[in-house]
This record gives structure tokens, sequence and C-alpha cells, in this order.
């Protein structure tokens, strides 16, 4: 009898997921352009194939991010409509404290962890200090001299540079600007002197001779920079931050669609050859499963809730 009704069981779950997805998938990205696409036409290209149906990327701007997330929560939890949830979102903003129309633990499922992109410590070339260690000690000797540029008030670049603060017990003039372009002209001009920026847009100014490269913010050194020391390494143990960018679903999606699309993504985008690329432009491709991208983000929010706590960091309501 118990045979019978696991062979049921089977039989059932088989069935309802070839029932998925019945019409065109759209998967909601907040900004255009970038691995906020790049990631998701990859997955949507293969899985076209795979399911027969369209799979359609849509972008919804505006507010940081806050109007696309908004609309998807408010969609049917039938798989339909996924989300490119990211970062400062899905991470920072709640750390700071921050009013959000959602809860991302409450109004949406995660699928899966698309990619870790690690912030980079890098230096104006006036800067006297061709290292971490050296750098500290200039800001401790000469007290708010120091300046660091950031890509907003709550940006991941801003939050790293206060963790690093922190860590340091050094006092450095945060200068926030609105968006990432403007902070990078401004410390190529020399306006400001450094910046925690991701990878791949530090990536051409450092071998180009116009930044100087002194930590990344991961545990381990990254590929693409192997002379560059961890932040660990270079005497800052426990910096670990960056952007990243998830697959996310509405609260209340079927657990074997939720389990589908994840398996699926883990598989597409799991290649050697796809991670490869990635990796040539400074990017990770983490992956796993949907309970490993709901740890990595809770880990992640407690750190920089604490950053934001011990900083007394808060966002204008």
């Amino acid at each position: 009898m118990s045979f019978m009704i696991l062979l049921a069981v089977l039989i059932a779950g088989s069935a309802s997921a070839q029932d998925y997805p019945t019409r065109p998938v759209r998967i909601i990205a907040a900004a255009q352009g970038g691995l906020t696409e790049l990631m998701p036409r990859t997955l949507a290209a293969e899985l076209h194939k795979k399911t027969g149906q369209p799979w359609i990327i849509e972008s919804k701007l505006g507010a940081g991010g806050v109007i696309g997330a908004e609309y998807v929560m408010k969609q049917p939890a039938d798989g339909h409509t996924l989300f490119v949830g990211f970062t400062g979102i899905f991470s920072v903003l709640p750390a700071l404290g921050a009013k959000l129309p959602f809860d991302v633990d409450k109004d949406f499922e995660p699928i899966v962890l698309m990619a870790t992109v690690p912030n980079i410590l890098v230096v104006h070339p006036s800067v006297p200090a061709s290292s971490v260690k050296e750098l500290v000690a200039l800001a401790k000797a000469k007290p708010g001299s120091l300046t660091y540029a950031s890509q907003g008030v709550g940006s991941s670049g801003h939050i790293t540079g206060e963790q690093f603060k922190q860590a340091t017990g050094t006092e450095i003039l945060h200068i926030p600007y609105k968006g990432a372009a403007p902070a990078i002209q401004d410390l190529l001009g020399g306006q400001v002197s450094m910046l925690f920026d991701v990878v791949p847009f530090a990536l051409a100014n450092i071998r180009a001779g116009k930044v100087r490269a002194l930590g990344v913010a991961t545990q381990k050194r990254i590929g693409v920079l192997p002379e560059v020391p961890t932040m660990g390494e270079a005497g800052v143990p426990g910096m670990e931050g960056g952007a990243w960018f998830a697959l996310y679903a509405p609260a209340g999606t079927p657990k074997h669609i939720i389990e589908f699309i994840s398996r699926e993504a883990n598989q597409i985008l799991g290649t050697s050859e796809f991670r490869g690329r990635m990796a040539a432009q400074g990017v990770d491709v983490p992956l796993g499963s949907p309970q490993d991208l709901r740890a990595f983000v809770q880990q992640r929010t407690d750190t920089w809730r604490d950053v934001a706590r011990k900083g007394s960091i808060k966002l204008e309501q």
C-alpha cells in the first residue's frame, strides 16, 4: 500500500512539473543592462528551448528597484512573473531600516543566487599608499584628510566603506554621489581619495593604472586580479561585501515550480564555460538552493545592520 502511495505522489509531482509554464514567463529587472539582465537573458534563452514557452525580460525602473519589486509581489503566485532581486533593495535598505512596501522574507520566495560581485578598494595614484596597511597608517596620521566616494547613501560602496572605517578605527570622510559614474569620475580626477567599487567597473581603470587596487572584499583572491590581496590578507579580517543578484518569485509560488527553476538555473548557469566567462569580469556564480539564497541574504543583511547601527547610518525617509 505504501508503495502505491509513493508511486502516486511521484506521478503527481511529475505531472504538476509538466504543467509549468503554461504561458510566457516574465522576468522583471529593476535596471537596464549589466548583470541585472545578462544572467536572466542567458537563463531565459535556455528555458525557452526546454519549455517551449517564451521567457521574457522586462524592465520596470524607478525608486532603486522598489517599483519593480512591489509590482512582482502583487502578481499571481504561479511562477509566471519572477524578479531579479539585488543587494540594495533586498539587503542594504532593510538593514538601514528603510520603509519598504514589502518584506523580503514574507513577500518573496527565493529561487537561486545567480551572481556575487565583490567590492574592491581602489585609491587615486596621488594617495601615498601602496597597501591597505599604509593607507590605514596615513588615515590615522591625518584624521579626516582622506575621503571615500560612494555610489550614494545606502549603496554597497557606502556600507563597505563604513565597515572599513569601523574595522580599522580610522576617520575618513564619506562623499556620496548619485550613482557610480560620477563617483568614479571624481576619483579619476583626484577629487576624492578612494572608493569601494565593484570589480567589473574598476577593472579597466586598474589595468590602465588610473587607480591603484589595494584589497578585495572577499574571502579568496579573485582570478581576474590574482595579485590583489583580500582585505583579510591585507590586515582587515571579516570584510566581505559587494553586489549580488538573485531570482525571486512572489510568496506562495508552488514549491515544485521554485525547485524546477532553481534546478534549471544551476544547470544552465553552472557550466564551466559560463562561469569562466563571468570570472573574467570578476563575477562569481554561486548558485545553490533556495535555502542557500535565503541564508546568504540573511547573513549579509545582519552584517550591514550591525555596520549601520555602529555608524549611526540612517536613510532620509
